[in-house]
């Protein structure tokens, strides 16, 4: 059985994804709109990781929400199925109400495919109305977004 999408690694995290031949136009590349669909998917991994649970779940129990203010894309190549890319997703800005992720894909060799950067506005589920970033969203980004900074000085030392 073939893998679709799954977690490569944690630090940084990064999924591994293959490209599916349905996701792709009869030119035999990737659909514009499919890589909004890979961002999101990528998104809530890495919440699942962050909260050790269901994405979903941990936002209702905490009574808020992350829907997308802005997404933006810096495409670098095509993609074709059954190719192979591994996406980094880094904690780029921690806002009061607002966090920006910067999502890279890269082939095998290192080729950036896409850079991707999804803003989510963090709401009250039951309002649909901007808030605060909860502690508990700020407290997992930061710890996150400092264990990477750890991670890449520690790998400049080697």
């Amino acid at each position: 059985m073939i893998s679709t999408e799954h977690v490569a690694g944690t630090l940084p995290f990064v999924v591994r994804r293959r490209v599916r031949w349905g996701e792709c136009d009869p030119a035999g590349v990737v659909y514009t709109a499919s890589f909004s669909d890979y961002v999101i998917s990528f998104a809530e991994l890495f919440y699942g990781f962050l909260f050790d649970g269901a994405p979903q779940a941990v936002k209702n129990h905490h009574g808020f929400g992350t829907p997308t203010r802005a997404l933006e894309f810096d495409f670098r190549r095509s993609l074709k199925p059954d190719e192979i890319f591994d996406a980094t997703v880094q904690v780029d800005a921690i806002r009061t109400r607002t966090f920006t992720l910067v999502i890279t894909a890269r082939m095998d060799d290192g080729e950036v495919a896409f850079i991707a950067r999804l803003t989510p506005v963090c709401i009250r589920r039951d309002a649909r109305e901007s808030i605060e970033m909860p502690d508990v969203l700020r407290d997992v980004l930061e710890r996150y977004q400092s264990r990477c900074a750890e991670h890449h000085h520690a790998g400049e030392k080697q």
